[in-house]
């Protein structure tokens, strides 16, 4: 079965009652331009009218396309800018739903307790890991889209605009499967398959966690053979990340290592840290706001590696009483004066 019919028949699928708002890859309209994509001739005059016909969601001719076999400024402004919004919304989709999922797992004080008294007349478990799975399958089948398009659109246009494509999005953080939240649900997972609370073998089968590799690694197995890894290592302490943070440029980093390198107290967090701060990999500021904080990458390095997130813990813990007297001494001198 062709990826088209595959990816239609999803759309159609038991997925579509969840997920019922978010946006998808218009796979088929996209494709429908690059099919018609030609010989370019005679099109600016009629530029406008035919982006006002996209915009509106009409058809458009074959006439009135782009037809040409190198890339050009009409088709390329129809074609990237829709696509690019499409990836932003898909983006932002899964971003909310997850963390609003991983949020009810996880929860702690009166919302937890609150939860538990619910599952006492009523198990939302189930309903839980499904809503993960098709989240899994969401994130999954749409990237899978937007890969297949691009490939498309560099074979018809004879062109790399597809691939430097891939490469902006990379850079404005709207590659969809190198969202820290997609890590986040394999750990979700990997969490539930450990303990035998049900988690479809299915999608927990699709990751898989490696700490005995020369690095640790996430896994995430795609369809047709294709793998990703998800490095699990600090850039900072080189070690399996500790209570770890992934600023919003995408690097995992420990909650202390991360707030070393913003130059800001552990107590403080990394929301104080300065809008001028900057990644230690990759060296983008303003990335330290919006971290998001792993917490249940943290329960699977708790379940499966006790003794060291033991060790961590204790040394995280002594630094930040360390760090406490530093900062109440100075203040103690500055308001004393000696």
């Amino acid at each position: 079965m062709k990826f088209g019919e595959t990816f239609t028949e999803y759309l159609h699928g038991d997925q579509e009652r969840f997920l019922d708002k978010c946006s998808h890859v218009e796979y088929k309209r996209l494709k429908k331009v690059l099919k018609s994509c030609r010989t370019c001739k005679g099109l600016h005059d009629s530029a406008c009218k035919t982006e006002q016909q996209w915009d509106e969601g009409k058809d458009i001719s074959e006439s009135q396309l782009c037809q040409c076999q190198s890339s050009c400024q009409l088709c390329d402004h129809m074609f990237f800018s829709e696509l690019m919004k499409e990836a932003s919304d898909i983006a932002g989709c899964f971003s909310s739903r997850a963390r609003h999922l991983l949020h009810l797992h996880v929860a702690s004080g009166m919302q937890r307790y609150v939860l538990r008294i619910r599952q006492c007349f009523k198990n939302d478990q189930q309903a839980i890991i499904e809503e993960g799975r098709v989240l899994i399958e969401y994130i999954i089948m749409n990237a899978i889209a937007i890969r297949k398009i691009l490939k498309k659109y560099d074979k018809v246009h004879k062109s790399v605009n597809g691939k430097n494509f891939k490469s902006k999005m990379r850079a404005e953080h709207t590659e969809l499967l190198q969202s820290p939240w997609l890590i986040e649900l394999g750990a979700f997972y990997l969490n539930f398959n450990g303990l035998n609370c049900g988690a479809s073998s299915e999608f927990s089968g699709h990751f898989s966690f490696d700490f005995n590799a020369s690095r640790p690694v996430m896994t995430l197995a795609l369809p047709s053979s294709i793998k990703l890894e998800y490095d699990l290592t600090c850039a900072v302490c080189l070690d399996l990340v500790f209570n770890p943070y992934a600023l919003s440029c995408g690097h995992l980093f420990c909650k202390l290592c991360a707030c070393s390198a913003a130059s800001v107290m552990v107590f403080e967090g990394l929301k104080s840290a300065s809008p001028d701060s900057k990644c230690p990999i990759c060296r983008e500021a303003g990335v330290y706001a919006k971290a998001v904080h792993m917490l249940e990458l943290d329960l699977l390095v708790k379940r499966r590696f006790k003794e060291y997130w033991k060790e961590r813990l204790i040394a995280e813990r002594a630094e930040m009483v360390k760090q406490s007297k530093e900062y109440w001494d100075l203040q103690t001198i500055y308001a004393v004066g000696y």
